[in-house]
């Protein structure tokens, strides 16, 4: 799950950034309503933790036009205690929740997994590939009910693969999802990704096949035939 951060407070931003990375989400982060509104519409992202005070370009500027561009991004609302208005405008113009300043951290995450669930469509957050299951909330995965120890990498790539079963997925777009701003990710490390992934869940009998200069599937599963 990938999170844009648009908050102009550095030390706010720095530790929320911290918290959300620790929890294994990919987080980018800007300070100005511009670059945030740069960002939305040229990038994919899960979730908008939107700070409604930025300079140059007002929160509820960039959520006007995130939602004139029909975006359906699940949008987090951040105002002053005290911006009742603002609060109340931003939900109008299509924002999903919002927080009060000062909150907690802990109710900072517990709204995202909420945001995620709701992103879900409302729908099963567990994904289920024959007998693994991947809870997209609290991001584990499961093969046989037995929990798989996964470096958050390694979820995060497990991930889309699931999300987009007997489709092939490019190394690029795996970049693109897996890795913040300024990171050097070479397609040699996102090989090791893959094979370190490969090796943990085909104990399930789940393969991810390689299409050579092209990227990665994961292929839809067939269950054993019955004896």
């Amino acid at each position: 799950m990938r999170i844009l951060l648009a908050e102009d407070d550095s030390v706010l931003a720095d530790g929320l950034t911290r918290s959300l990375r620790q929890s294994g989400y990919v987080t980018d982060c800007v300070d100005n309503g511009m670059a945030a509104d740069t960002a939305l519409s040229t990038q994919d992202f899960d979730l908008l933790i939107l700070d409604l005070g930025l300079p140059k370009m007002s929160g509820l500027d960039v959520l006007k036009r995130l939602r004139a561009r029909n975006s359906h991004l699940a949008v987090l609302i951040l105002t002053a205690a005290d911006s009742i208005e603002q609060r109340v405008r931003g939900l109008d113009l299509g924002a999903d929740d919002y927080m009060a300043k000062p909150f907690s951290l802990s109710e900072l995450e517990a709204r995202v997994r909420a945001l995620t669930r709701r992103g879900a469509g409302g729908g099963p957050t567990m994904i289920a590939h024959g007998p693994l299951n991947f809870d997209q909330v609290g991001r584990i995965a499961y093969i046989n009910d037995q929990v798989l120890d996964l470096s958050a990498r390694e979820v995060g790539l497990l991930e889309v693969l699931l999300q987009r079963t007997g489709r092939l997925v490019s190394k690029d777009q795996l970049v693109d999802h897996l890795c913040e701003w300024g990171e050097e990710v070479s397609n040699n490390a996102i090989e090791v990704y893959v094979h370190r992934l490969r090796k943990k869940i085909e104990i399930g009998g789940i393969r991810i096949a390689t299409v050579r200069g092209l990227g990665y599937c994961l292929e839809k599963f067939n269950a054993p035939a019955a004896v």
